[in-house]
């Protein structure tokens, strides 16, 4: 009668089989490691694509609510701050409000481009008291009184042009023009770097009321 040999693993076999399934831990764990990052990059892109359309929605309604009354100046822009005119949220009441866009940079978020509207206005006193709050506001890092601030996304630096008498122009408002809203204002924002989103942006709002010359 045979006798059946049961051969086992040599030593060298046991480690030839160990070192294979560390390397294949290893290429799963980068795989894994690349997949998590991917997915990280996407969702910070992401997140920074949809703050990006909701700041530059809100961009355009202001925008486009934009109101030129007697008396009132509808759009300021010295460089560093706008300032608009805008018809009130609720069309049923006889009031407006101010909105003042501008950049600001502090140690906690960095440069940020923010937001600040006034309370509802029906009095040309109310209006002016805003206008020149939405000028402080601006100016000494939003510590005045009344109105609501809202961060809205980090920005390296932005410039505005009007579009006036078929041509694009330096947005200041000229001799004349003070009290007339621009037929086109385009924005350019330098986004910064490590957020999501990268480059130069170039927005081009057009006046709803704006009318094309002939040719």
């Amino acid at each position: 009668m045979r006798r059946r040999h049961h051969r086992g693993f040599t030593l060298i076999e046991l480690m030839v089989a160990i070192a294979a399934m560390a390397l294949l831990a290893l290429m799963s764990w980068r795989g894994l490691d690349g997949m998590t990052r991917a997915q990280s990059v996407t969702q910070a892109r992401g997140d920074a694509v949809l703050t990006l359309q909701t700041t530059l929605s809100q961009w355009a309604t202001d925008l486009d609510a934009t109101i030129a009354l007697a008396q009132l100046q509808p759009i300021d822009w010295n460089g560093s701050v706008l300032r608009i005119t805008r018809r009130s949220g609720d069309p049923t009441r006889p009031a407006v409000v101010v909105v003042a866009w501008t950049l600001r940079t502090d140690a906690a978020t960095g440069a940020q481009w923010r937001r600040w509207q006034s309370p509802e206005v029906t009095t040309r006193a109310d209006w002016q008291q805003a206008w020149e709050r939405a000028a402080t506001w601006a100016q000494d890092g939003g510590t005045v009184a009344g109105g609501a601030e809202l961060t809205l996304m980090p920005l390296e630096s932005w410039q505005l042009s009007y579009f006036r008498n078929g041509v694009w122009t330096a947005a200041v408002n000229a001799e004349g023009l003070a009290n007339a809203i621009p037929d086109g204002i385009r924005l350019v924002l330098n986004l910064p770097p490590g957020t999501g989103l990268t480059g130069v942006l170039t927005r081009d709002w057009v006046k709803p009321t704006a009318v094309a010359p002939k040719t």
